[in-house]
């Protein structure tokens, strides 16, 4: 029960991060566009983070069922334990250093390394896995391409009206599309932490199904939002001004071209990096602007991050996994 209590509040402590590590991802656009001050763009993104968050269960069913084998665990508990603490250390060194990293890669590698340091590859649940790195590795790409179908076509739509008239009826229009943002993120996000508390609860016994219950929902929703009003100023930075220099026009471009792709990956069941998903939104914004305006060396520490991040923390999780298990036989 300690355990099982343990797991419950890592998984509250993972959402609360990933509110306010991820939050950048939701409002940088429309904080470095000015359509909102910083701390209105917090306080809307809070509650859009904790509505999308109670509205769907299908990626935390993902998370549950498709990463590893609960029944081919041997401590199942302790598992979960050191998958969370290894997703909580990578986004604090990764939001430290202002790095806009992806939480569910962080979540996703750690799951597998503490499976396969406990019960080796029997453990991972490899065609579902195998989806689910697809669905990550893809996102982004997607992401690109459609950022710069987008913003081509509201060239088109829109090569005739006066600058400062686009910029004043795009910087309203943000505010919308932020909210929007906000909401996808909180529907794909949160959920994560759903399907490990569910697999926790499986674990122990207390349930015998992967359905998600509507304390788990509500518990996570709460703790992403108030994680995203602590806000994430350091990512912000980096996906607002150090990609590209946005304007309203392209801050409304890269936000719908995220919010179809998280939105359609949300309706699959499938978790995506939203991190990567607007950054690449922005690139893609950005190439269709103007291919030498984006700071593409900011592009390739992303890109760093991206490939990274699960071989590492696959690695950091099954060496807690092993400090837990030393400790869970000599007590």
């Amino acid at each position: 029960m300690i355990i099982l209590i343990l797991i419950i509040v890592l998984a509250f402590g993972f959402d609360f991060i990933n509110g306010f590590h991820d939050t950048a991802n939701c409002i940088a656009t429309a904080v470095s566009t000015r359509a909102l001050t910083l701390k209105k763009a917090i306080f809307i993104s809070a509650i859009m983070n904790f509505l999308g968050a109670v509205v769907s269960s299908s990626v935390a069913q993902t998370i549950a069922k498709d990463i590893i084998d609960i029944n081919t665990l041997e401590n199942g508990m302790l598992v979960i334990v050191a998958a969370l603490i290894s997703a909580i250390t990578w986004n604090l060194i990764t939001w430290y250093f202002g790095i806009p990293s992806s939480s569910s890669h962080a979540l996703i590698g750690s799951m597998a390394g503490a499976g396969l340091a406990d019960a080796g590859i029997h453990a991972i649940q490899w065609r579902g896995f195998g989806k689910i790195i697809e669905s990550l590795i893809s996102s982004p790409v997607i992401a690109l391409i459609v950022g710069f179908l987008m913003f081509s076509i509201f060239k088109l739509l829109f090569h005739s009206l006066p600058a400062g008239k686009a910029n004043k009826g795009f910087r309203k229009i943000q505010i919308f599309t932020a909210a929007l943002q906000a909401f996808s993120h909180g529907m794909n996000d949160a959920q994560k932490s759903m399907g490990i508390i569910t697999m926790a609860l499986v674990a122990f016994g207390l349930k015998s199904d992967m359905s998600i219950p509507h304390w788990v929902q509500f518990c996570c929703a709460l703790s992403m939002a108030l994680g995203t009003s602590v806000g994430g100023w350091r990512i912000i930075k980096t996906v607002g001004t150090q990609i590209m220099k946005l304007k309203p026009v392209s801050g409304v471009a890269a936000d719908l071209s995220s919010v179809l792709i998280i939105q359609a990956a949300t309706h699959l069941g499938l978790p995506v990096s939203t991190t990567h998903v607007v950054s690449s939104s922005i690139m893609g914004v950005g190439a269709a602007t103007r291919f030498k305006g984006v700071k593409w060396c900011t592009g390739q520490r992303m890109l760093f991050a991206w490939v990274t991040t699960i071989p590492i923390t696959i690695i950091i999780s099954a060496g807690i996994f092993e400090v837990c298990h030393l400790f869970s036989e000599i007590f």
